[in-house]
């Protein structure tokens, strides 16, 4: 029990990018389906893989990313592949997926909340801008990329850093949560 304390617990975000997610991969044919490559950026408790085998996708399509070893214990269950890895360091640089999931840390630092699995740096983007830096080497050129961000998310410098590196960005969903909103956004080449 221990072990579930130390990696990222499914929270309202968590199950609000599952949601977009779902109905992403209900409106793949059984073809796209059987041959999708999908990563899990974050994977943390595993719960966005997860959520791709409860939508018909084989556990051996979809690998799992987090820098966080914790969370094998998670996601060995779901017999998907795991690689311990800050972003795309430890992904092999010929790898490209269909669809990559993140949901990052995206709350700027604060003095009761610095830890990594939900502080994206000091501004809060800081993590989100090296994840776009990073994605157009494993992103398949026909690829999309769900991306959640919050409204204490600064959004200049992120936006700018996908427009740079040739993704277009359209808001697929949006969620109102108290004083909050949360962003679902599909990331995808020009």
């Amino acid at each position: 029990i221990f072990i579930y304390k130390m990696i990222y617990q499914p929270a309202e975000d968590s199950y609000f990018l599952a949601e977009i997610v779902s109905n992403y991969l209900k409106k793949l044919d059984k073809n796209q389906k059987e041959n999708i490559k999908i990563l899990d950026m974050g994977t943390g408790s595993g719960i966005q893989s997860e959520n791709c085998i409860k939508n018909n996708i084989k556990a051996q399509n979809i690998t799992a990313v987090d820098i966080n070893e914790e969370a094998t214990g998670y996601v060995k269950k779901l017999n998907i592949n795991f690689v311990k890895s800050n972003l795309f360091s430890n992904i092999n640089k010929n790898q490209h997926f269909n669809l990559i999931i993140f949901n990052p840390p995206y709350l700027p630092k604060h003095k009761f909340d610095k830890l990594q699995d939900t502080t994206g740096g000091k501004k809060g983007d800081e993590t989100i801008i090296r994840f776009i830096k990073q994605l157009k080497s494993h992103l398949a050129n026909d690829g999309i990329c769900f991306i959640l961000t919050s409204s204490y998310t600064p959004g200049d410098k992120w936006k700018k850093a996908a427009e740079k590196n040739n993704f277009s960005k359209k808001k697929a969903a949006e969620k109102k949560l108290f004083q909050e909103k949360l962003f679902v956004w599909k990331l995808t080449f020009y």
